[in-house]
C-alpha cells in the first residue's frame, strides 16, 4: 500500500509552493521559528476536513455541484484577500531579538487551518489522488485511505516545519528596520493577493 511512488508523488506535491507554504514562510520570517511551527501545524490540520470529505464521498458532491464549489472557492478568495490586506497594513519592524517572546499560537494555527479548509481544490485533489494508490482488491480501502492520508499529513507537517526553520534562519540576515519589515510584509501580501486571484479564476 505505502509505495515509493506514493511517497515521491506526495513529496513533490507538498514541496510545491502554495498558500500554506507562503503562509508558513511569512510567519517564520516575521515571527520566528516557534511561530512557524504553529503555522505548519494549522496548515496540516486543515487537510483533515478535505481528507474526510474525500473518504466519505462529499468531494463527489462538490465536484458535481457548481454552486457548492463556487461558494467555498469565493469564501477562500475573500479570506486570502483579508490576509493580504492585514499584512499590507502591518508596518511594525521585525523584532529579531523577540523570537522567544510570547506568540498567539492559537491564532497562527487557526489562520493556517482556514487557509486549507477554504481551498476546494484540496478536496478534489484527494479525490483524484488517493484512490490511485489503493489496490483494487484491498480488504479495507477506507482504512487504507486513512493511512495514506495520515502519511501525507505527516509529510506536510515535516516539510512545512523545514520551510519555517529556513525562513527563521534567513530572518537573522534581515536588517531590523521599518523599511525592511514593510518591504517583506508587502511582498507576502502581494503573494496572498495573487493566490486569491488564481483561486478566483480556477474552474473545477
Amino acid at each position: 500500500m505505502l509505495s515509493a511512488e506514493f511517497l515521491m508523488t506526495s513529496l513533490v506535491v507538498v514541496l510545491i509552493p502554495g498558500t500554506g507554504v507562503i503562509y508558513t514562510l511569512s510567519v517564520g520570517l516575521l515571527q520566528g521559528k516557534r511561530a512557524s511551527f504553529f503555522a505548519a501545524l494549522g496548515c496540516t490540520l486543515g487537510i483533515v476536513p478535505s481528507l474526510l470529505a474525500c473518504i466519505f464521498g462529499l468531494a463527489v458532491i462538490m465536484h458535481t455541484s457548481a454552486l457548492a464549489f463556487q461558494v467555498i472557492k469565493y469564501i477562500g478568495v475573500v479570506y486570502l484577500l483579508y490576509l493580504a490586506w492585514a499584512m499590507w497594513r502591518e508596518s511594525a519592524p521585525i523584532n529579531l531579538e523577540g523570537t522567544q517572546g510570547p506568540i498567539d499560537a492559537l491564532a497562527i494555527a487557526l489562520r493556517g487551518f482556514l487557509i486549507n479548509i477554504l481551498n476546494p481544490k484540496l478536496t478534489l485533489f484527494f479525490l483524484a489522488f488517493l484512490p490511485q494508490f489503493i489496490p483494487a482488491d484491498a480488504a479495507a480501502p477506507l482504512l487504507n485511505m486513512l493511512a495514506l492520508g495520515g502519511v501525507f499529513m505527516l509529510m506536510t507537517l515535516l516539510v512545512f516545519i523545514l520551510y519555517g526553520c529556513l525562513a527563521d534562519a534567513f530572518r537573522g540576515h534581515v536588517v531590523e528596520s521599518p523599511l525592511a519589515a514593510r518591504v517583506i510584509q508587502r511582498t507576502f501580501a502581494a503573494s496572498f493577493a495573487a493566490l486569491a486571484t488564481k483561486l478566483a479564476l480556477t474552474d473545477r
